[in-house]
Parts: C-alpha cells; structure tokens; sequence
C-alpha cells in the first residue's frame, strides 16, 4: 500500500496508523505520485485544509476534509492522524480501542491532561475526543494516571534520578525474545569480563550526577540470577559503595527464571537490601513452556516462589505473556488459576510481541503450524484476575509489531496490591525523571528539567563489543553530561 503525502511530515506516525489497519500490508510513503498500485492513500495539505483519500483502482472509495490549523505542531499532528483514523476506520469497518494514537505511552498523554488540573471527568472526555480512544481506554487511562501520581507524590523528579543495571546472560534464549541476552552456556567466558567492565561503569556512574538523590534500583536484563550468588553480592555491593543510597525507595532485581534461581542467590538478594524481585512462569503450561524454549518447569515456579516467601520477600512481581504460540483462552485461564494459588503481590500481563529479532520471527517458516488464540479474551482474564485479587492496575505501555488481529488494544499492564507497584516501571514510562542505565544494551533516558525534552545515550548491545569498548562507553555519558545536560540542569 503507498500513502501519497503532498508533504512530507509526520511520516512515523501516519505509517504506524495505517499498519494498524492494514497489519499484514507493506506500507511506503513517499512525495512523488506513483502508478500500477492497486490501494493507496492521498494526504494533501494546504494551508487551512487537510484531505484525505482512500482510492482503490484508481476509484475514490472515501474522502474527508478537516480544518487544519499548522501550529502548535502537535495540533497540527492530531487533526492529521484524527482525519487519517477516521478515513481508515470507514473503510475497513475497524475501530481501534486507543483510537489515532500509536505511541507505546497512552499514559503519557493522560497524565499530561491531569496534571494541567481538569478533572477525571474531562480529562477522559479530552482521550475520547481529542484522540478517539474508547470510552473504556480512556477511562482505564486515566485511572492509571491518578494511580501513578498518588504513587510518585514523593519523588521529586527535577532533583532524582533511577538507576537500571543490565545484565544481558540467559540460561537460553526464548523463541519470543528480542531483548539484548546471551545464553550462559555459549558466553560462560564472558561473565567476569563483562562484570570488570561493568563496575568501571558503576564507579563513574557514582558520580556523574553529583547532587542528584538515587530514588530508584531496577537490575535486569536478561536474567540477572545466571550470575552465581557470590558475582550478585558483588555486584550489589558494588552499586551500595559506589551510589548513595540513603533516598532509595525501591530495589528490584528482576530474578526472571525460575531455573536460574538457588537459595543461596535468593538469601544474597535479601540480605543486601533488595525489596522487589519478578520470578516470571509466562505460562503455567508446561507444553507451552517446552515449545517456547523456557527450560523450567510449572512445579520449578511453584517451588522458588515459596522459597522466595520463605526467606522473607514480601514483594514478589510474576510477568506473564498472552498470546503464546498454540495457547488457548482456556489455557490462559489455567495459568491465572494456578497463579492465583501462589498470591503474588503483584502482575504483568504482556501481550505476545514478534520483534524483527526475535527466533520465531526470523525463522518463521519453521513455525508454521503455529497458532495464536483470542488475545482480547485472554488480556480481560487478566483484569478479571486482578480484579478478583484486589489488585489495581498501576502503569501500562503498549507494544508494536504484536500478534493478532489489527484492531487489537495490545497493551501491557501491571496489576499490583496495594502498596506493592513498581515505582520504576511507572517512572521509565511516564519519563518523569532521568534514567541512567549501565550495561551492554542499556540507553540513558536523559530528562531535562521542563520535561520538553529527552536525550538517549546508548551502549553498545554486543557483550564483546561492550567489554572493549567500555572506555568509550563511559565518555559518551561524559561528554552528554558534562556539556548540554550539565548547562540546562
């Protein structure tokens, strides 16, 4: 499909809308007039109007012209895509749940309207209008946002900052994953090494932004417990000598798979000071689990849950993923009834995700016979779920490039007792204030002070590169740091 603009603005988002509709299509924008394709969309811009077209064989099958006014530039943006959405929706019968929006933060936008001082009320009346979310996304949006603002009251984001340490080892790599991970059986050799490069990073890191409280810790990756018990003491050790950790609120280490998990690992992770740790089953199913690549078991999650109890953690987070390969609705309901016996203090539910990286994407010729179920009815198990166990949903993000159908709402959401939410996942998705991450992978989240403005400074993803080049890895931060970011804050 070609969508023709007169000009050539905003092309990110009018094609992120489109494949909303049109999922399977390949998707080109471009200036020039083209011929020979069989479905394409006009946008012509002039200075008051804005037309948009659908034509089919040369044919037009819709047409609409909205009032256009250029400035401020994110009107400007919203009358496009509002009169694209509407075009698009007329001809395909589809109604998506967030409406014109295709950013992964729809909080962001609801959080933005309250906190300018409207009520609930119009602020909701705003999602619907301004942005054509449903009335129910609207709502859950901006419940989310009075949530998260209660929740962050406390932190002042101009003088704090969170801290995220990746450790990219996993004991193998999921057929779903796209994220920066190396399995331990193939990088063994690497762990020191990578961990001496790490802790160069830690100690400059200790100081870059002197006179700012550390409010958050999130280690992740990966899977931070393939390291051994003695590398995690360490490793925390490390961040408490090095970083002042005297206005922490929350410390999260992301424990991930159960097989990779001991008790002796668990007892460091207490004992050090860390307050909230995921253990993530994805699926309660263990056919599920084989064919995904997890090499636990249902009754291994089972185990280090309990044992995680035992030694005194009474936060625990349990990620689960919806629309896993060959999954049904009633397999979902197994697994929420199997978590349900456990009683953790908190959830996410993902929905399934097929990244250009990931396995079952790059090989997907192999996995043919692959089916994936009714992920709208599996997403509302979870909001029955956490309903059911007086659980709230806290923060929410959604996710490109998901499986399912292309009306999907697709978003991910934490559920947590009270009391038990991630403080961090709320601050990197709302970026309310900066995010300096170390490791192979991780991308520094600069925010300045009006909150106008966020600058990304990325390390290297390969562990090798990361290793030899973690002298240029700090410079990046330093050179960022101590010329514009240090100017403006």
């Amino acid at each position: 499909m070609y969508v023709l603009l007169s000009e050539d603005v905003f092309s990110y988002e009018i094609q992120a809308l489109v494949k909303a509709f049109f999922p399977k299509e390949k998707i080109t924008i471009g200036t020039d007039e083209i011929t020979g394709e069989t479905e394409k969309i006009w946008i012509f811009l002039e200075e008051s109007n804005i037309t948009v077209s659908f034509i089919k064989s040369d044919n037009v099958l819709v047409k609409r012209t909205s009032e256009l006014v250029r400035e401020p530039k994110r009107e400007f943006k919203n009358i496009l895509k509002r009169t694209l959405y509407e075009v698009l929706a007329e001809v395909t019968g589809d109604v998506l749940p967030w409406g014109a929006l295709t950013g992964v933060r729809p909080t962001k936008l609801a959080m933005e309207l309250v906190e300018s001082g409207i009520s609930k009320e119009e602020a909701r009346e705003r999602m619907q209008k301004w942005y054509l979310c449903s009335e129910d996304k609207a709502r859950l949006g901006v419940d989310i946002v009075e949530k998260e603002l209660s929740l962050l009251k406390d932190i002042d984001y101009k003088e704090s900052y969170s801290l995220y340490v990746g450790i990219p080892f996993c004991p193998t790599t999921c057929l779903y994953c796209s994220f920066t991970s190396y399995s331990l059986k193939l990088f063994s050799s690497y762990v020191e090494q990578y961990l001496d490069a790490l802790f160069r990073e830690i100690q400059y890191a200790g100081a870059c932004l002197n006179g700012k409280k550390l409010a958050t810790i999130y280690i992740g990756g990966g899977t931070p417990t393939t390291l051994t018990a003695f590398q995690l003491e360490r490793l925390i050790g490390k961040i408490k000598e090095t970083f002042d950790m005297s206005f922490v609120k929350e410390f999260t280490v992301e424990a991930g798979r159960p097989d990779s998990i001991s008790q002796d690992k668990l007892m460091v992770l207490k004992k050090t000071g860390v307050t909230r740790i995921s253990i993530n089953p994805q699926t309660m199913n263990q056919t599920t689990l084989d064919v995904i690549g997890r090499c636990h078991t249902v009754e291994q999650v089972k185990d280090t849950f309990f044992l995680a109890r035992e030694i005194g953690f009474r936060n625990i987070n349990m990620d689960l993923i919806v629309g896993l390969p060959n999954e049904t609705v009633e397999d979902v309901m197994h697994t929420f009834d199997e978590i349900k016996k456990l009683n953790p203090d908190s959830i996410t539910v993902h929905s399934l995700v097929l990244k250009r990286a990931a396995i079952l994407n790059m090989k997907r010729e192999r996995y043919e016979e692959f089916h994936f179920g009714d992920v709208e009815k599996m997403i509302a198990l979870g909001h029955k779920y956490a309903k059911e166990n007086e659980m709230e949903p806290y923060y929410l993000y959604r996710q490109k490039n998901t499986t399912g159908s292309s009306n999907s709402s697709r978003e991910n959401i934490g559920y947590a007792k009270n009391g038990k939410e991630g403080l961090y996942n709320i601050l990197i998705m709302e970026e309310k204030h900066t995010i300096l991450a170390l490791g192979a992978g991780a991308a520094c989240k600069f925010v300045f002070p009006d909150g106008s403005r966020i600058e990304r400074i990325e390390n290297v993803k390969s562990v090798k590169d990361y290793v030899e080049r973690i002298d240029e890895m700090i410079e990046r931060k330093r050179a960022f740091i101590e010329g514009e970011y240090n100017v403006c804050c």
